[in-house]
């Protein structure tokens, strides 16, 4: 395909041919007439060798390849709007501009709280916009990477892709207050026998990728998409969950819970933001990923391992859903 005959116009008159599928309200959207938008539709018809958008009654419903393209298109057009967005300079107290982040809801309560907190003293024009990523991450990776400006998420789940590291994180085992199975310490025969709680998603289940590897199929009786829903779940019950360290200070106040080290060595999390190599030379996205790593060491600064404060103490020292003295 030779992009230097094309027409790249077509790809916005595409995009909304196959969204609206009305030609008027298409044209309307892109600022064109009735008579260019229906020329514009002839174009891609003729480029296709497809009807695109098939009359049924007084309505047009897409083709087969009309459905394939809508999100094609509007990939396109998001890709192109960055490349077109690129900037040589930025200066950060003066510009305005958005930078969007996939990302689970610890990635953006941990580390995209810590970075919002940044951006709000140093860059009060900057805009940040935290989407959940969704399993298309890990089945189109340089899809969705070249729409967003950037994916928080931890190593060995994608590769192949640039990335700066942010922070280091380790998982704790989460518990009721009141579990009447459980002292001080948990068993991996208790992890075997208890009832779960995890967080589920098709490309990343820590849980049960770690304790698969004990030989320990967890019971689970509960998935949940979000990690700050685990204590909900374990509040009142039997049940048992893994959390990251640093989320396991809001679950102690928000849930009757307690944390408890595992009693196994779990791989701990290493958290990163990964970005697509188009965005590599745009002065905006080098100062956010400069930014990143600044932020994450500071968080890194800021871990548990000193004595006397680490949440191996603060779980000794208290119990509930109140305040733990020491825990992060």
């Amino acid at each position: 395909m030779n992009l230097s005959r094309l027409d790249l116009n077509l790809v916005l008159a595409l995009r909304a041919l196959l969204e609206e599928r009305n030609v008027t309200r298409a044209g309307e959207r892109v600022g064109l007439s009735q008579p260019a938008m229906s020329a514009a539709l002839s174009r891609l018809r003729r480029h296709f060798d497809d009807e695109l958008l098939a009359r049924t009654g007084n309505s047009y419903e897409l083709t087969p390849l009309g459905v394939a393209l809508r999100d094609r298109s509007a990939t396109a057009c998001d890709l192109l709007e960055r490349v077109f967005a690129s900037q040589a300079d930025f200066d950060p107290a003066a510009e305005s501009r958005e930078f969007t982040l996939l990302a689970s809801d610890y990635g953006a309560a941990v580390f995209g709280a810590a970075l919002a907190r940044d951006l709000h003293r140093e860059a009060p024009g900057i805009r940040l916009t935290f989407q959940h990523s969704t399993p298309a991450v890990v089945e189109n990776t340089a899809t969705v990477l070249s729409t967003v400006d950037g994916l928080l998420l931890p190593h060995g789940i994608i590769d192949g892709f640039p990335a700066v590291d942010l922070h280091q994180d380790r998982w704790l085992c989460l518990i009721a207050d009141d579990n009447p199975d459980v002292g001080d310490e948990l068993t991996l025969d208790q992890l075997s026998s208890l009832p779960w709680a995890v967080y589920q998603r098709p490309y990343d289940a820590p849980a049960a990728r770690q304790l698969s590897m004990l030989g320990i199929s967890p019971q689970v009786e509960v998935s949940v998409q979000t990690f700050q829903l685990l204590p909900h779940m374990v509040e009142g019950t039997r049940r048992v969950a893994m959390i990251q360290e640093r989320l396991a200070r809001k679950a102690v106040l928000s849930a009757a819970v307690r944390v408890l080290p595992c009693p196994f060595e779990a791989v701990p999390v290493q958290e990163a933001m990964w970005w697509h190599p188009v965005h590599a030379q745009d002065a905006a996205h080098i100062w956010l990923r400069r930014k990143a790593a600044e932020v994450g060491a500071t968080l890194t600064g800021h871990g548990t391992d000193e004595p006397g404060h680490g949440t191996d103490e603060a779980v000794r020292a208290g119990q509930g859903a109140g305040p733990v003295p020491g825990l992060l």
